[in-house]
């Protein structure tokens, strides 16, 4: 799995353009649900200065046509841009960045050592706010990363119950095992309700730059 991602990420490197000097725009209220600002403090090796760098993506707003990109800034102006998944060649390493169908999966400074380290996301986002809240209230924290993978366990269990049902119909699967009947028959309004709080469960994990490919990958 690590020598494919590198291969991925190799790829993604080769899709990096240019940035025009733009202006790295503050972060606004109203752009919650579909915008991740991320920061990393670096040193620029040339002159040992602190330098800044800002990864931001404006997910939401672009992801119905799949062209979501990211955008790299140093000290607030824009030298690169990619489509995601992308990965951003720094002085010591690569940011690497990658999203899920519902919110951030990656944003990783990655060492040219091979060490990682997540980037700093803006106090002002939805990561921000909720790193925040992990740090104000660890307990509440835990409870409601808890209550998220509880809700993505019972959707995958139901995915898994809801799919074998029909694949064990098939005449040469039910003539050599049998078929089956899922023991578990929800109305509608309950199907919904837990699809929803699976829904809300991985866009939690997502704040968190958590996610693995079957508890978060089943519900996208």
């Amino acid at each position: 799995m690590v020598v494919i991602r590198k291969l991925q990420y190799k790829r993604a490197a080769k899709r990096v353009e240019a940035g025009d000097g733009k202006a790295l725009q503050g972060f606004r209220w109203w752009q919650l649900p579909g915008r991740a600002l991320f920061h990393l403090s670096a040193v620029n090796p040339e002159n040992n200065c602190t330098e800044t760098y800002s990864v931001d993506v404006r997910h939401w707003q672009n992801q119905s046509s799949g062209d979501v990109k990211a955008d790299l800034y140093v000290d607030e102006k824009r030298i690169a841009r990619s489509k995601l998944p992308a990965a951003f060649e720094i002085d010591g390493g690569t940011v690497e960045v990658a999203m899920s169908g519902v919110g951030m999966k990656r944003c990783h400074f990655v060492s040219d050592d091979g060490r990682e380290r997540p980037l700093r996301p803006d106090p002002d986002s939805a990561e921000g706010r909720r790193a925040r809240l992990e740090c104000n209230r660890p307990n509440a924290s835990r409870m409601i990363a808890f209550a998220s993978v509880i809700m993505l366990l019972i959707g995958v269990v139901l995915l898994v119950l809801q799919v074998a049902e029909p694949i064990s119909q098939i005449p040469p699967i039910a003539e050599s095992i049998g078929s089956f009947t899922s023991p578990v028959d929800l109305p509608l309004w309950l199907n919904i309700a837990l699809g929803l709080g699976a829904a809300v469960g991985s866009i939690e994990r997502s704040f968190r730059l958590r996610y693995h490919w079957l508890l978060d990958g089943a519900g996208n």
